[in-house]
């Protein structure tokens, strides 16, 4: 499925596809300012008369607040252009409960009105006899909570279903531990895993496929191992963006089924001429740039623009057969390149 590293012509990106879909965190802001040059650049790919879909593995908040969030940017968003972990968790417990069901929430406002929505009892103890638990991130969880949950799961046969399992979230100040960690100290004290519907999984990418009645989707990400993997995973072209938490260092490094076919500096490019890319005997060549492997050495046999070097060197090290970290890479690959 992954299209990056075969000889191409110079289309963009988005090329073809009917919907846009996006990661938010990472990709269109980070803590609580835009990313430069992602409202403008979104401005205008629907202006153009591209669906834009935003869907985010983040499951503290409810999709009318995702969405006027990013009205405050400039863009133009509706609510039901917003799909969010709790809403494919949602869809994941109607497809295993009868409705009314009882369900232990251990999350925040944005799953908790997510389940009520869909017509469950949601009960705040495991003494309620809950036929579900579902766990997503909440900046208030504590202690308590993920004891109440474990109490509740302590019955091998009650369906356990998280929202997603990121380790890690970007915030304004930095990156914080995500619900993977919350998930992690619940699995420690059960000895069980939940099934889960957010990013990587595929119930988030279907539920959102669903929502637009998308024929060829497109979705860009700023994390491999969730993002990228997960749109693998769903038979969906990807690009990764290199604005929010992977960059050079862990691009190059990426296992074979989190590799994006396309890489990108920022949102712009969605909609520029995606440079040629093809395999010579002198290496891997991405627009002016080639680079090789020899041996253990990544090295660069033709200079070009920064972004189009890095995109020749994840080719040369994915197609070299040894993993990144046993290669002696150049410190200017693991920079981010500049624009």
């Amino acid at each position: 499925m992954v299209a990056f590293g075969r000889r191409r012509e110079q289309r963009a990106p988005l090329d073809g596809a009917d919907v846009l879909l996006l990661d938010l965190d990472g990709v269109v802001y980070r803590g609580k300012h835009a990313i430069p040059h992602a409202v403008d650049a979104l401005t205008a790919i629907a202006a153009d008369g591209t669906r834009v879909g935003y869907i985010t593995n983040n499951a503290s908040r409810r999709p009318e607040t995702v969405a006027e969030q990013l009205r405050g940017y400039g863009l133009q968003v509706g609510t039901d252009q917003v799909v969010t972990s709790p809403q494919a968790a949602v869809r994941m417990l109607g497809e295993r409960l009868p409705a009314g069901a009882r369900v232990l929430v251990i999350g925040g406002d944005g799953l908790t009105t997510a389940v009520e929505g869909a017509g469950f009892a949601v009960v705040t103890s495991a003494d309620d006899a809950p036929d579900a638990v579902v766990q997503g991130f909440s900046p208030d969880l504590g202690w308590k909570d993920l004891a109440e949950a474990s109490f509740a799961l302590a019955d091998p046969d009650r369906l356990w279903v998280a929202t997603n399992t990121d380790w890690t979230i970007p915030v304004e100040r930095g990156i914080a531990p995500g619900n993977g960690t919350l998930v992690s100290a619940v699995h420690s004290a059960v000895g069980r895993l939940p099934v889960v519907a957010g990013k990587p999984e595929r119930p988030l990418f279907d539920t959102a496929v669903e929502r637009f009645g998308a024929g060829s989707p497109f979705f860009v990400g700023d994390r491999l191992d969730t993002d990228i993997a997960g749109a693998n995973a769903a038979g969906m072209p990807s690009a990764l963006v290199l604005t929010g938490i992977d960059g050079p260092k862990q691009l190059l490094a990426a296992p074979e089924q989190a590799r994006p076919p396309f890489v990108l500096a920022d949102l712009r490019g969605l909609t520029e001429p995606y440079p040629e890319v093809r395999e010579t005997r002198d290496g891997h060549r991405v627009g002016d740039a080639v680079v090789r492997v020899r041996g253990r050495a990544v090295e660069i046999a033709r200079d070009g623009d920064p972004l189009d070097v890095l995109r020749a060197a994840a080719l040369a090290v994915w197609g070299s057969g040894t993993t990144a970290y046993a290669l002696d890479i150049p410190g200017a690959l693991l920079e981010p390149p500049v624009r």
